[in-house]
């Protein structure tokens, strides 16, 4: 991805100050605990960290020298702003008011609850800002098998996408929806949630003109595949139960990324009218 010209982005933000590490849990430990906390609300980082209370951290803004995972996130934030700021004005005739992104080591707080580099990025709409531990883009690459620069842009703006979901509505909504639901059926809905992620992340990288290098798109594409329900539960050791994906099959969301890339229009990403996923 070729990124020479591109400002770094003024909303990310710089915390230090957190430790520790996931508490010796294996990618199936991982995975329940996450979903404790999921359907729960639980803050569930102290059973990820072995910690049992939080510490204080320090934000700041990024400084001149950062090592450059950092430079890369914040960069990569940028073309989000200025797709999506274009997106829109020209689909749907609104102003884009960006996210701030949250630059954090091992472990850090949101008004989503605690985080730390086992969950993974997230999105919380709560507060408007996406979450980032850089030592996740070693995880993508060394464990799951989702290599390249691309694929970690992809993540970068697949966590904006739920952003953009929080802009236009659709987050609110399916969270209410999910309040009525059994867990089965709550499941479902974040399943189409997270495919229109996707869909919406193929959109960013179709707009990012004259970025894109000859292999990027299978990088993100294989990115994709990497994170499906399916493929992780099989790397857990687990045969794949269709009734607890939240986040799709590998083949959706490698589709559905497609789909966003091909069209490039928000209304194509429509996963809840969707007759097949």
């Amino acid at each position: 991805m070729r990124l020479r010209g591109i400002g770094r982005s003024k909303n990310v933000i710089r915390r230090s100050g957190g430790a520790g590490k996931a508490g010796g849990l294996g990618l199936v430990g991982v995975l329940a605990v996450m979903a404790i906390g999921y359907f729960t609300g639980i803050d569930v980082t102290p059973l990820l960290t072995g910690q049992g209370g939080g510490q204080v951290q320090q934000s700041r803004p990024l400084s001149d020298s950062e090592d450059p995972q950092v430079d890369f996130a914040a960069r990569v934030l940028t073309t989000t702003e200025q797709v999506w700021s274009r997106i829109f004005q020209e689909q749907l005739g609104e102003t884009y008011t960006p996210p701030k992104l949250v630059v954090f080591e091992n472990v850090t707080q949101s008004a989503c609850g605690g985080a730390s580099g086992a969950t993974g990025p997230f999105y919380c709409p709560a507060d408007n800002m996406a979450y980032l531990d850089t030592a996740f883009f070693r995880t993508l690459d060394q464990r799951l098998g989702a290599e390249g620069d691309f694929a970690a842009a992809y993540v970068i703006a697949h966590e904006v996408a739920h952003h953009v979901q929080n802009e236009i509505g659709v987050l609110p909504q399916v969270a209410r929806m999910r309040q009525q639901s059994s867990q089965v059926e709550a499941n479902a809905l974040t399943v189409r949630l997270e495919l229109m992620a996707d869909c919406f992340s193929g959109i960013w990288a179709s707009n990012v003109e004259g970025l894109m290098e000859k292999g990027d798109l299978q990088e993100a594409l294989n990115a994709a595949r990497m994170i499906g329900d399916d493929h992780l539960q099989r790397q857990a050791g687990q045969v794949p139960q269709p009734h607890t994906f939240t986040h799709g099959t590998s083949e959706q969301r490698a589709r559905w990324f497609e789909r966003g890339f091909e069209s490039g229009e928000i209304a194509a990403c429509d996963t809840f009218e969707a007759d097949r996923l």
